[in-house]
Order: C-alpha cells, then structure tokens, then sequence
C-alpha cells in the first residue's frame, strides 16, 4: 500500500467522493476485519467492526492528523472499535466465549510450497492451535507484526502502549508460540 495513494484517498474522501470510499474500502476491509477477528474471533462482530470503522471514515476523515501510516491510523480505530465490542459483549453475554476457530489459510506467507498437503494442513492446525493458547495482547503483537507488517513504534502508538512493552509482549509470544509448537510437534497435543 502507498501512503501517498492513501492519503489522495483521504482528501477525496474528505470532499464527499463515494468512489474514493468505495477504493479505501476496497483496500482497507479484509485488513481491518483480519485484524479484528484476531481480537473477537467472531466473525460477526468482526464484520459489525469492518463497518463501523469505515463509516468512521466516511464521516470523520479529519480525524486522521498525519502522526502516523493511514494504515496504523486505521488499525488504531480497529483496536479501539474491538475493545468496546468485546465490553458490551462482556456486559450483555455474561462472559460468553465464542467457539469460533479463526481460519489461517488466508494468513499462510506466499510463495510457501510444501510439496505434501497433509503437512501443511497439520503445520497450520498446529499454528491455529498455539495461536489460540496466546493472551489477546500477544496475539495482537503478533498479528499486527507479522500479518500486517507494522513497525514496532507503529504497533505502540496504535495500541497506546510503551514500546518497551511491545517488545516485551512479541518476545513472550515467540516464547510462547515456540515451546508450543515444540510440544505439539513432539506430540505431546492429539491432533485429531
């Protein structure tokens, strides 16, 4: 993605141009539902967010001030939009946890070819896995570093944290997601 393109984008936005709406929305609507799925693992209330976030947009792109990416600009209202999700779903669901399973295909790093089927499908299995055994906040770091590609410094302005805590955060999640897959791959998980 181009900042300068984003940015043309915002201008014409800002002007009432639904066609430059329509591009953001192109551009931005499967980074910004990824990124809350992480959060909700609801593909509802992911969705419901999607939404909010752009009308958002649509009606305040002047809220968007130049500090950072339009893209960390976007995901910051994606954070902060999946938080109160996840508030009222507190408050009205009584603690209720969904049993959705968030799809990683869609996540696999182009260009990786594994000549077996069954392998890549165990890979991810055990990837869905260890993803999910994460706290929401070293799932963030994680999907915000390696998903979307952001800097750490980005990662802290857009979640509102120190950046020491980032890099705190992303050394357990490795931490974590290693001794994981150490385990399940040793078999110590029953993948079926």
């Amino acid at each position: 993605m181009d900042q300068h393109d984003d940015l043309q984008l915002l201008e014409q936005i800002r002007s009432g141009s639904e066609t430059a709406m329509k591009r953001f929305y192109q551009r931005y609507a499967d980074i910004i539902y990824r990124f809350a799925l992480r959060t909700l693992q609801n593909p509802g209330d992911a969705s419901e967010v999607v939404n909010e976030v752009l009308l958002q947009v649509w009606q305040k792109p002047d809220s968007f001030r130049g500090a950072s990416s339009v893209k960390t600009w976007v995901l910051g209202i994606t954070h902060h939009k999946a938080v109160d999700v996840v508030r009222r779903n507190r408050r009205h669901h009584d603690n209720h946890v969904s049993d959705e399973v968030i799809d990683l295909e869609t996540d696999v790093a182009p260009g990786c070819m594994l000549t077996d089927s069954h392998v890549m499908a165990d890979n991810q299995r055990f990837v869905r896995h260890c993803m999910q055994t994460l706290s929401e906040d070293h799932r963030q770091v994680v999907h915000l570093t390696f998903f979307e590609e952001l800097s750490y410094p980005d990662i802290a302005g857009l979640l509102g944290v120190p950046l020491g805590t980032v890099k705190t955060r992303m050394m357990h999640a490795k931490n974590l997601l290693m001794n994981c897959l150490h385990r399940v791959t040793r078999g110590e998980w029953a993948t079926g």
